[in-house]
């Protein structure tokens, strides 16, 4: 299923490039697939021409973990924070903030 979809997504951006939906999608879709390296990409592209509330910032904070690249991901969360911050969502900033204690912690 998800292989098909990803192929919808991507003819989705092939005929409108500057859509940042489907990228959003097509990383949500790598990101059950374990591909990180490609919600990585997906995701920053996306946060480029998007104007997100934090989830993104999150996901890609997530993804920057399991790739074990921990100051990419405490930079995303922070941008999370400002994002959630500004869109009024106290329980992401929170849950943001809880990530990054846990890298500081190790």
């Amino acid at each position: 299923m998800s292989a098909d979809r990803v192929e919808s997504l991507r003819r989705l951006l092939e005929r409108n490039p500057r859509d940042p939906r489907p990228r959003l999608g097509l990383a949500m879709e790598y990101e059950k697939l374990g591909r990180w390296e490609d919600v990585v990409r997906e995701l920053e592209r996306y946060l480029e021409n998007a104007d997100d509330q934090g989830n993104a910032w999150g996901r890609l904070g997530s993804a920057l973990r399991a790739l074990g690249r921990d100051e990419a991901a405490r930079a995303a969360y922070r941008r999370g924070i400002e994002a959630a911050g500004r869109h009024g969502h106290s329980g992401m900033v929170e849950e943001f903030e809880e990530l990054l204690e846990d890298i500081e912690n190790g």
